[in-house]
């Protein structure tokens, strides 16, 4: 066997150490569902590269390698389904920059929360047409802000199969549905106009190249009594605290169609054994946010009751952190029968906890190991490379 590299060795004895600490025994990686390579989902395309949710993000990440490609759904004032991460459109587009639209900045609810914002509720499609996509986040290449045009669903789909065919293998779309219970406040459903788009493509059935996903549970019933195709119940988190205990705290500690309907349970509900077993009446999977499997701590070896900096760089953030135990969410959730799908993996050196010495690869290795059955990711030629 050929010998590992530096970043190969140190990745294999985190890996054992983390699957030493979960009692898995000496096997260096723990199998998936179903057996298979873990996938790797493009979250909103290549968007480590590229605007989020554009075309050419996501043509850029099947490039690269990966299997399914991420477009969150929102609806136009006219019903169409366009790709955007949320509805409010000014952190994903130059809408700030366009006085023609100037009078559309308006307060709504969302999900129990008031957002002054530009809503795709409240453009046309054609509207939205003339709107340019910029990279949401600031530390990222901003070179091809103005560039890019926001895609339909459509659009999406007529790619995937596209590069379906010239590159011979399958890419799948990935669609998340967002806000459902606030589109149906306002008239414009997703879920049958979702239906419509998948049936006029011909993906319909469970071997589709096409899995949906939602941080709701009614929408996800809805679907599963009207279509085949892969469903995933999405679970989420809002913090973790020094200790490395996941934080769910309003408005992000349930589904909001639980609040709605005074439905006391949260994700922590779902994540337990009898709420897997449930979700799985439903759905197919569970995508849980990353620290769900596998959580950081802070360190204060001085006991001075501040965190240390571990890195020296005169700031506190996930390089200062430590791995804590991996919870037993992919062993229960594999149990029930369902597959795992964890988010979200950035490859940014200060967003990696310091076991990882900086090296993104060493992080999905990790993950890999513990048997996710995919991954989504903001790079994924860095999950491609790493499985």
């Amino acid at each position: 066997m050929a010998a590992l590299s530096p970043a190969r060795r140190a990745a294999h004895a985190l890996v054992c150490t983390l699957l030493g600490l979960l009692g898995a025994g000496p096997a260096l990686t723990q199998a998936t569902l179903d057996g298979r390579p873990p996938l790797v989902i493009a979250h909103r395309g290549a968007s480590g590269y590229l605007p989020e949710h554009t075309l050419a993000a996501y043509r850029l990440a099947i490039e690269m390698g990966a299997d399914f490609i991420e477009p969150d759904l929102v609806a136009t004032a006219d019903g169409h389904l366009v790709a955007r991460h949320e509805p409010m459109l000014s952190g994903t587009t130059d809408v700030a920059e366009r006085p023609e639209f100037a009078d559309r900045r308006r307060a709504r609810q969302v999900d129990g929360r008031e957002v002054t914002d530009w809503f795709a509720a409240d453009f046309t499609l054609a509207e939205i047409r003339t709107l340019r996509a910029w990279q949401a986040l600031a530390e990222r290449d901003q070179s091809q802000n103005g560039l890019h045009p926001v895609p339909t669903l459509r659009e999406v789909i007529e790619l995937a199969k596209a590069e379906s065919a010239r590159t011979g293998r399958t890419v799948g779309i990935y669609p998340e549905t967002k806000h459902p219970s606030w589109h149906v406040q306002l008239g414009l459903a997703l879920e049958d106009r979702l239906l419509a788009a998948l049936a006029e493509a011909g993906w319909t059935q469970r071997s589709s190249p096409v899995m949906i996903q939602s941080f709701e549970v009614a929408n996800l019933r809805y679907l599963r009594a009207r279509i085949g195709v892969r469903l995933v119940q999405l679970l989420a988190g809002t913090g973790v605290d020094r200790q490395g205990n996941v934080l769910l705290a309003p408005p992000f500690a349930q589904p909001y169609d639980f609040v709605l309907a005074g439905d006391g349970r949260g994700y922590r509900d779902l994540m337990s054994k009898a709420g897997l077993a449930e979700i799985a009446t439903y759905a197919d999977g569970i995508g849980p946010w990353k620290p769900l499997i596998l959580a950081s701590a802070q360190v204060d070896r001085d006991g001075d009751g501040r965190p240390d900096d571990l890195n020296g760089d005169a700031r506190i953030d996930e390089r200062d952190r430590v791995l804590r135990p991996p919870s037993s969410l992919v062993a229960d959730a594999h149990a029930a029968g369902l597959f795992v799908h964890a988010w979200t993996f950035r490859s940014e050196s200060w967003r990696l906890a310091a076991d990882y010495a900086g090296d993104p690869l060493a992080e999905y290795r990790t993950f890999y190991a513990l048997g996710v059955d995919g991954v989504f990711s903001d790079f994924p030629d860095h999950a491609v490379k790493a499985r």
